[in-house]
């Protein structure tokens, strides 16, 4: 572990330094010191002289449980429809799970205002993304890296994103998923009949404003 802590710290405070070189850093109230050179490069010194802490280990559950851990977090929203009750006289009322009793389910009623502050900080700021690729599959060298993988494996070269474009979504579903969205769900045998298509709803499923 001291081998990857040291070298972890090695290149995250490289990155600080370029990014302090090229302007990209902003520092406000009491780190508003640290805009002059000579003091943010005793900044510097002192964090090398500190042993980082970085931990890693095999995962309990496998590579799979780890992809479902972080699959929630980087393909769902804050908070689902299911689990807003009502707005009433603008207030939000939603369901939250009491950890230290046993993941009670409970109701909390927050303003609205408050209620979008709290959903708000679970938005990433503005050039943050959730998923980073690294090696062939980064953005910086994809391209010529995913063709010489189709090379060495000796398959089509055919760029996907310039195939015939599919009649509707439900096709375009199908070709993505390989699963077909006519097909009941439950015995994958009978077909699904479009009876009706029902309007836009004025406010999301689940919230009773009565």
């Amino acid at each position: 572990m001291r081998v990857l802590s040291r070298l972890f710290r090695g290149l995250f405070l490289r990155a600080l330094k370029e990014a302090y070189a090229a302007g990209k850093l902003r520092f406000h109230d009491t780190l508003q010191q640290l805009t002059d050179p000579e003091r943010f490069n005793t900044l510097l010194k002192g964090c090398r002289k500190v042993e980082w802490v970085v931990y890693s280990k095999p995962p309990f559950g496998g590579p799979h449980q780890v992809l479902d851990y972080l699959g929630r977090y980087t393909h769902r929203v804050a908070i689902s429809n299911d689990r807003l009750v009502r707005l009433d006289d603008g207030e939000v009322t939603f369901h939250w799970k009491d950890y230290r009793q046993g993941n009670k389910q409970k109701l909390m009623t927050l303003k609205a205002e408050e209620f979008i502050r709290r959903f708000l900080l679970h938005v990433l700021p503005r050039g943050f993304v959730r998923i980073r690729h690294f090696g062939f599959p980064a953005n910086c060298q994809r391209e010529t890296k995913l063709a010489l993988c189709r090379e060495l494996l000796g398959v089509s070269q055919t760029d996907p994103r310039q195939s015939p474009t599919p009649e509707d979504w439900t096709t375009l579903y199908e070709t993505l998923t390989g699963e077909s969205l006519t097909l009941c769900p439950a015995c994958h045998q009978g077909r699904m009949v479009t009876v009706e298509i029902l309007p836009p709803q004025k406010q999301p499923m689940g919230i009773d404003s009565s």
